[in-house]
């Protein structure tokens, strides 16, 4: 990839009043560079505390897809969907969980609250050496100035504030994407420098070295997440066009790389699932070629361009756009637009599908912010007034940190609420099984809970005929004929935990088995797309202390 863009980074101001220009040498040079080892000390300070102020649910995926499974091989219970039968998951990323789990078993720190937030808290490790890398990425293709100003816009991110932190497998190759990125930059910016400087001794090594980090980088963001070769496919293929060594590259660099990876991986997952699979091919046949996410939902083509992306990158939009332009970096914003163009042609698409390329995007809203700087209006009466910068930065904060608090704290927090309140109570002795009457994997499990009884939630298995409903749904059409037909007697369990829409129908039912309300958590002041869900409700059997 071209760094012939770095130098305009630094070109003088333009003249024009109204006009914004990067930053001058001058200025540049007079900029007082942040040490690395402060920008991972801030970023893992305020990754921290962003962990810490995440109390929503999200995803199920953060939990039944990492966490439960996780727990599973921590402590030998836990709850396997339907992806894990079929091969389509990976072991790699939950065992990073399953250690943090032994760990805490170790030291006997396994209580309700350290399970909750010890894996985020880790995960914010993970996110604050991702913004050091995006950090020195931005450094590395334009300048410090910019980079600086990537780093706000990065913390900044309502989007990235309310999801990097999340045990997400789409959160660690966000920051292995991005760390890869700046490797793949390095051996092309030390590339270059053989050849302009002709200083072989001092670079000819640092190039292959950069560029085998970044391959190794990208071969492990694959195993993590399959379709993280369509990022890695946009940047390898545009390169190899250029590489004058082409065999050496693909047959001593990516293919031995990439095979050892996947050969670990493989061997990996067949000892845990104890037979033979090969996840990537069955991830890929499964999302791709038979279109099995489309059982989740569908959206237009156009989604992530005109609802999805702007969504996520929010009041940032406008300046990245700018910066795109201005830097005319093609290569990383067409890098953007590709991932969003190849994951449009999926009929399900999420937010959290495309999350790596939205690092990339706040980057080119630091290039802007920094050339904003640089420009300094003009008052027609001599009187002060805010800049554009000022007043862009402003915009910015109260747009953005309101959304990532109220999203962080508030939206959706019920049901995370409940379960810890319920592993407070298994705690203590007084729950003796709980029945999840509420859409299939709307609460975390056991990985949660952290206590072995018995539990039972709504199932959602796909089914080969597409005419057969599962039990999530056919609750959710008719609650209480679902209720009385499949369970009969609710007495069976000492818990029940439903939503409040889904509360009036069977709330007669309860009072008859002998059921009370003992806490009520609220979850959302506004429907997504269900019926409102504004409460989470605890019922007890009375006889139960």
């Amino acid at each position: 990839m071209s760094h012939r863009r770095r130098s305009q980074a630094t070109a003088p101001p333009e003249e024009e009043v109204g006009d914004f220009s990067p930053p001058s040498p001058g200025k540049a040079r007079r900029l007082r560079p942040w040490p690395e080892r402060r920008v991972l000390a801030l970023a893992l300070a305020f990754r921290a505390a962003n962990a810490l102020l995440v109390r929503t649910y999200f995803n199920p995926d953060e939990h039944w897809q990492g966490l439960e499974v996780a727990h599973r091989i921590a402590f030998g219970y836990g709850h396997l969907t339907w992806e894990w039968k079929q091969g389509l998951r990976s072991y790699l990323h939950p065992l990073i969980f399953a250690a943090l789990y032994k760990f805490l078993a170790f030291f006997h720190l396994d209580t309700p609250w350290f399970m909750a937030m010890a894996p985020r808290l880790l995960q914010s490790v993970f996110a604050a050496f991702g913004d050091l890398y995006l950090y020195k990425l931005s450094k590395l293709i334009f300048d410090e100035h910019v980079a600086q100003w990537t780093m706000f816009s990065q913390l900044l991110n309502w989007f990235m504030f309310f999801c990097i932190t999340r045990t997400l497998s789409n959160s660690l190759e966000t920051v292995l994407t991005v760390a890869g990125l700046y490797y793949w930059f390095m051996a092309i910016e030390s590339s270059k420098r053989v050849s302009v400087l002709s200083k072989q001794q001092t670079t000819s090594c640092q190039r292959p070295q950069s560029r085998k980090a970044a391959l190794l980088i990208a071969a492990l963001a694959c195993a993590i997440r399959p379709t993280s070769a369509i990022t890695w496919l946009y940047v390898g293929l545009l390169d190899f066009i250029q590489i004058k060594s082409k065999c050496r590259f693909l047959f001593l660099e990516v293919i031995p790389l990439g095979a050892i990876v996947l050969a670990v991986t493989t061997f990996l997952d067949w000892w845990m699932y104890g037979s033979r699979v090969i996840v990537p091919l069955n991830f890929l046949r499964f999302n791709l070629l038979s279109s099995g996410g489309d059982y989740y939902g569908t959206h237009v083509f156009h989604w992530y361009f005109t609802q999805g992306f702007p969504s996520m990158i929010w009041t940032f939009l406008p300046f990245s756009v700018l910066g795109v332009v201005r830097s005319r970096e093609w290569r990383l914003s067409g890098l953007i637009a590709w991932v969003l163009g190849v994951y449009s042609i999926l009929g399900h698409k999420e937010f959290r599908f495309v999350l790596p390329v939205l690092p990339l995007a706040l980057m080119f809203s630091g290039y802007c912010l920094a050339a904003m700087s640089q420009f300094k209006g003009k008052s027609l009466h001599g009187k002060r007034h805010f800049s554009r910068l000022q007043l862009s930065v402003i915009l910015l904060v109260i747009t953005n940190v309101p959304m990532a608090l109220y999203m962080s704290l508030f939206h959706q927090r019920g049901t995370e609420d409940v379960m810890f309140y319920l592993s407070k109570e298994a705690h203590n002795g007084r729950v003796n099984s709980v029945l999840f009457l509420m859409p299939c994997h709307s609460t975390p499990y056991y990985s949660s809970l952290h206590s072995s009884l018995p539990m039972r939630f709504l199932d959602c298995t796909p089914s080969d005929n597409k005419g057969i409903l599962d039990e999530s749904d056919r609750f959710l059409m008719n609650p209480l004929d679902f209720v009385g037909e499949v369970f009969v007697n609710l007495s069976s369990f000492s818990h029940i935990v439903l939503f409040e829409s889904e509360e009036r129908h069977v709330l007669q039912l309860l009072l008859r088995d002998s059921f009370q309300e003992v806490r009520r958590f609220f979850h959302s002041h506004f429907k997504i797309d269900r019926d409102l869900q504004s409460s989470v409700v605890v019922y007890s059997r009375r006889d139960v202390p």
